[in-house]
């Protein structure tokens, strides 16, 4: 399977065109082009929803010179929580946001999206570290939920400085700023 790129953002809002500034809160949504993804940023202003032929989207901020700072905690840790997650059914939102950093920290890469036993969808994740194939479910946490898994999640795995951004939609630290 190939590792799937994803562009950085692009800093600019691809509506207006104006410079996303630093700080400021965007839009990013995936699309499927073909055999390729191209990514599309959106200022606030600007973002209307995810189209029909958006894969993910997530609400992220320009990072700040002070926010670049913070380190996330070590991938084992990462992958150690990721793991402890898919044991608890309560928690699967947590473990779709979780399976989304993983992926795009490159300690696990998305193999495929499939239905479970049960009819849902789910992602299956391969992991090279342990090779292993992991089974995560697909559910977007609604917006209250959104703000307690970030600031769970910032107690968690944040190793000093301050978090990079927040979580959200599906995922609204962009980790393509780190």
């Amino acid at each position: 399977m190939t590792d799937i790129e994803i562009q950085r953002c692009t800093r600019h809002c691809a509506v207006t065109g104006r410079r996303l500034e630093d700080g400021e809160e965007y839009f990013t949504e995936l699309r499927s082009q073909g055999a390729d993804l191209e990514r599309v940023d959106y200022s606030v202003g600007a973002w209307t929803g995810p189209r029909d032929e958006t894969i993910s989207w997530w609400k992220s901020r320009v990072p700040t010179p002070e926010t670049r700072r913070a380190r996330w905690a070590p991938n084992d840790v990462l992958l150690e929580v990721f793991q402890d997650l898919l044991t608890r059914p309560e928690q699967a939102d947590k473990c779709y946001v979780m399976a989304l950093l993983l992926v795009r920290r490159r300690i696990l890469r998305l193999e495929d999206t499939e239905q479970s036993p049960q009819g849902e969808p789910q992602l299956a994740l391969y992991c090279p570290r342990d090779e292993k194939t992991y089974h995560a479910p697909v559910q977007t946490p609604d917006e209250a939920r959104i703000e307690e898994i970030q600031r769970e999640l910032e107690q968690l795995l944040f190793a000093g400085g301050e978090p990079i951004g927040k979580l959200g939609a599906q995922r609204e630290s962009d980790p393509t700023e780190n």
